[in-house]
């Protein structure tokens, strides 16, 4: 007898193959069998007229703290995932010394928008080298399997200490970097992750690292000769292009790693993403490995009242009235006087990068719910106050306390430039890109885009009418056999015989997400945006049910996954 037999489902395998219906047999957490299967099951689940696939696998993530404390890892795991990637854009929290903690929660509420005081409360810090974080992290079980990576602020803080800022390191510490690096890796670790990009901050200014020289990247990219292969993850605002070029190419060429960024398209030079896939795919021709992460959305801010920054955070009336609780600062802000006072105020913000963000109106849409994330020009704040005669402004300020202030509003920075998702699909189905950025458990206040998986199938593969979608198959491929494969666990992302039996059952039809919300339940009663979802009937995880119908079960069978280095 099987311990688990899904029967009379829609299969969609994960290779990319078509779909087909058949049953799936599970024993010890493997599948055994696919097709037509006699033998009865412990456990059967009737899945006619639903889509069975591989859980998702989602490759860029920062739960690197929330998986210390929560077992659930929502709102991923309500979203089919079923193995992440955290670790990502350098920042982490292993190795690390005595004395150095606050520093590197500092550095990750900087870049990734989680609130230091969930961090503080939350954290046990019950190890020091980066293969004692990945045995803490081996004693949890939790509803998803979890992977990481080496984080480059956390080891250039070990080993600088208070120089982990400067640009210029010696041969020696680049030697200590790179023995720290191959530690982590040898223990498990699935890559190594860095940040060059001018928007990763914290209090102490750009992290670690975003200045270093190429020979200090290269330097400790020796340690990723390993057996198995290694990833080198990395945030840069060149996208893939010069300077960065030359030494991503010798890298790959010199390690056999993957060298994977994040690649979109930009409002100044919108074509320009093809020739960054151009060089992937020239690069991965000659012998060296270059994958391009692709978001399935473009990537943007949510404005509202609840938001951590929306155009009104710099008005000296508005910032009055910040720390009153939601409800009184709706009804504040809808007092014609103090909305008369509001709007009258020009914004405290001096940067002009912030400032030209914040008043790009053409580029500011009401979300919605359903969430509308690819909006048309003729819905953007600017062309809704051409046709009523008023300014931007007025409109967003009224949208954001409508609703009790609950209501966003979607400010795309990348990846819209032509108010079409057409680049994207473009990047996703380039031969050597990979979808990623989902950036689950991140940027608490601002982006909620840990439903990316839901949305790759609703809206790629169902519901775009404004130009072409993705077929079904090659969507579920893209972010479970592709995710996998990149990342070297090739364990999972199919369902095949022999594979680890991690598994959706979907009511296609029914699959929704919500708008987000805000709501308060990290440590310290930290806030955190998250969107919910309908359809998902069920999510298996080494053969045992981990979520129903939206529900943890209490099953707990994830693992931290280590990199196989033998």
């Amino acid at each position: 007898m099987h311990d688990l037999v899904i029967r009379a489902g829609t299969v969609v395998d994960g290779t990319g193959k078509e779909r087909f219906e058949g049953d799936i047999a599970v024993e010890d957490g493997r599948i055994v069998a696919l097709g037509k299967v006699s033998e009865s099951g412990r456990r059967e689940v009737d899945a006619r007229g639903r889509l069975v696939s591989p859980g998702w696998v989602d490759i860029h993530t920062h739960y690197d703290g929330q998986v210390t404390w929560d077992p659930i890892l929502a709102p991923s795991s309500w979203h089919g995932v079923t193995t992440i990637v955290m670790g990502n854009c350098g920042v982490g929290f292993a190795p690390v010394r005595e004395g150095q903690q606050d520093f590197l929660i500092e550095l990750m509420e900087g870049v990734e928008d989680i609130p230091g005081t969930a961090l503080h409360e939350g954290l046990t810090w019950n190890w020091e080298s980066f293969p004692e974080y990945l045995n803490a992290l081996e004693e949890m079980p939790r509803t998803i399997d979890v992977a990481t990576q080496v984080p480059h602020c956390s080891v250039r803080a070990y080993v600088l200490g208070d120089r982990a800022h400067e640009n210029v390191v010696t041969d020696e510490e680049i030697a200590e970097m790179q023995r720290i690096t191959r530690e982590g890796l040898e223990a498990g670790a699935f890559g190594f992750t860095t940040s060059r990009t001018v928007v990763h901050r914290s209090v102490h200014g750009h992290v670690p690292g975003t200045w270093s020289e190429p020979r200090e990247l290269l330097g400790i990219g020796q340690a990723l000769k390993v057996p198995g292969g290694a990833m080198f993850e990395m945030a840069s605002d060149t996208l893939g292009r010069d300077p960065d070029r030359a030494w991503m190419e010798q890298l790959a060429k010199e390690t056999g790693c993957g060298v994977t960024y994040a690649l979109a398209q930009e409002p100044r030079y919108p074509e320009a993403y093809r020739d960054s896939l151009d060089f992937a795919r020239q690069s991965t021709a000659a012998g060296g490995r270059i994958v391009p992460q692709i978001p399935c959305r473009p990537t943007g801010l949510l404005f509202g009242l609840q938001s951590s920054f929306h155009p009104f955070v710099g008005h000296p009336t508005y910032g009055k009235l910040r720390k009153l609780p939601l409800a009184e600062r709706a009804a504040a802000i809808s007092d014609p006087p103090m909305r008369a006072r509001i709007l009258s105020e020009e914004t405290m913000i001096k940067d002009p990068v912030t400032r030209a963000l914040l008043m790009n109106f053409s580029q500011i849409f009401p979300l919605g719910d359903p969430a509308d994330y690819e909006p048309t020009e003729e819905k953007s704040l600017a062309a809704q106050a051409r046709r009523e005669g008023c300014r931007p402004e007025e409109i967003l300020l009224d949208g954001m306390v409508a609703n009790g202030g609950r209501d966003f509003y979607f400010a795309p920075l990348l990846n819209y430039a032509g108010y079409s998702h057409d680049p994207l699909r473009e990047m996703m189905l380039h031969p050597n890109s990979v979808v990623g950025l989902s950036d689950g458990g991140a940027h608490c206040g601002l982006v909620c885009d840990a439903g990316m998986p839901t949305y790759l199938l609703t809206h790629w593969a169902r519901d775009r009418r404004r130009g072409e979608q993705i077929p079904l198959e090659l969507a579920v491929h893209l972010q479970t056999g592709r995710t996998a494969s990149v990342y070297g666990m090739h364990d999972r992302g199919t369902l095949e015989i022999g594979r680890k039996a991690d598994i959706n059952i979907i009511d296609f039809d029914r699959l929704r997400t919500h708008a987000p919300e805000m709501v308060f339940d990290l440590p310290a009663g930290g806030r955190r945006l998250v969107q919910r979802v309908d359809g998902y009937e069920a999510t298996i995880v080494s053969g045992e049910v981990t979520m129903e119908h939206g529900e943890p079960t209490g099953a707990r069978p994830g693992k931290l996954v280590r990199a196989d280095r033998r």
